[in-house]
């Protein structure tokens, strides 16, 4: 949803409107593509989903300045996607089995349960069927919620590539039946390197993100450390990705000296290393030894 991401309210626009659309902004960053997830678990279609998820933004975009902002709002959202959804699988009667899985509570699930979507669909977007900038394209955008303008940027070509890249690999996927799941141990390996590459380019766009009006966005770089944690915990003898997951903490260690008061950013070299955290600095030191003692 363009106008959650990029948009704004135009000066002297009702500071309730303005207001409830800055909170419709944080839950979208924070929850949208767990949300999109966890609907493409039932619906197994990302077209579908992303439908869903749109129609639940759309719903808040709409009632928020008028109802006022939920207490939950990511509850809400979650609410109404799934109805959303109920409705979908209504309209298609060769999938009213899966109407059972739609009996979620009325707040959003567990953490893990909403992790373990998450895992799915990268695993799912990094599928061997398609071309591999394509599966960093897709999952950058599905999973991790970037902009178009974003990837188009990280890859250094046009956003009409970028779309067209989308659109054919969700065809693709649709198509070919690709199954929603986390792959099996013998087919990890083959898709490690891309959902590596996928976290790193996340984190890479969260610590130093493109976007002129601000130098870093600590949502992504935080969404990094968590996918790879949780790939970790999927492979934890895989040096490679424990690797990662040491390089995303020992920078992110340093991310309260890396830039002044005015924004700019401070070479390593002059940092206040005071500022720096020890404590994680010695955690990832820790898995950065046990990714070398793996790879022995």
């Amino acid at each position: 949803m363009a106008g959650t991401r990029d948009g704004g309210d135009p000066p002297g626009a009702d500071p309730a409107v303005a207001a409830s659309r800055d909170a419709l902004a944080v839950v979208f960053r924070e929850e949208g593509s767990r949300l999109t997830a966890s609907v493409m678990r039932v619906l197994g279609d990302f077209d579908a989903a992303e439908e869903v998820v749109q129609d639940a933004l759309l719903a808040a975009w709409q009632q928020w300045p008028v109802e006022g902002v939920p207490q939950r709002p990511a509850a809400w959202l979650w609410t109404v996607a799934r109805r959303r959804a109920v409705d979908v699988l209504r309209r298609d009667l060769r999938h009213r089995e899966k109407l059972a899985l739609l009996a979620w509570p009325a707040e959003q699930p567990s953490e893990p349960e909403v992790d373990d979507d998450r895992l799915r669909l990268v695993f799912t977007c990094c599928h061997p069927a398609l071309a591999p900038e394509v599966r960093v394209a897709l999952t950058l955008r599905t999973v991790c919620g970037l902009s178009t303008a974003e990837i188009a940027s990280g890859f250094m070509v046009s956003e009409a590539a970028i779309v067209q890249r989308l659109t054919r690999a969700r065809r693709k996927i649709a198509a070919a039946g690709v199954p929603y799941r986390v792959p099996a141990d013998d087919e990890l390996g083959e898709r490690l390197r891309d959902v590596l590459a996928v976290i790193y380019l996340l984190f890479n766009e969260g610590y130093l993100c493109n976007a002129a009006d601000r130098p870093q966005r600590h949502d992504l770089s935080h969404d990094a450390d968590w996918l790879a944690g949780l790939l970790v915990r999927l492979m934890p003898t895989e040096p490679e990705a424990l690797g990662l997951l040491a390089l995303i903490r020992l920078h992110r260690a340093r991310a309260a000296a890396r830039f002044d008061a005015r924004g700019r950013l401070v070479l390593l070299r002059d940092q206040d290393r005071g500022q720096w955290n020890r404590a994680q600095i010695a955690a990832a030191a820790d898995l950065r030894c046990c990714a070398a003692h793996r790879h022995r």
